[in-house]
């Protein structure tokens, strides 16, 4: 991932890494990877599953020292 910085009169693209977590589907049960923003410390947003294709919403925390905590549901409970 990539973001945009303002350093005094200049803009600078600076690359982040992204955070690999890895889940089970709660549709299908199949684990799959999915990918965390350390920028953001919460987020909340719906991803489908890479083998039922089902939508499934993700709750990112990340701490401090840059853990991920990932928690996956169904997107209609």
């Amino acid at each position: 991932m990539s973001e945009w910085r303002r350093t005094g009169h200049a803009v600078e693209h600076v690359m982040t890494d992204l955070l690999e977590h890895t889940i089970d589907c709660p549709y299908c049960g199949e684990a799959i990877t999915v990918f965390a923003d350390p920028s953001v410390p919460e987020q909340e947003y719906v991803e489908d599953c890479q083998v039922c294709c089902q939508p499934i919403l993700l709750r990112v925390t990340v701490t401090l020292q840059g853990e991920a905590t990932v928690e996956s549901r169904r997107e209609n409970e």
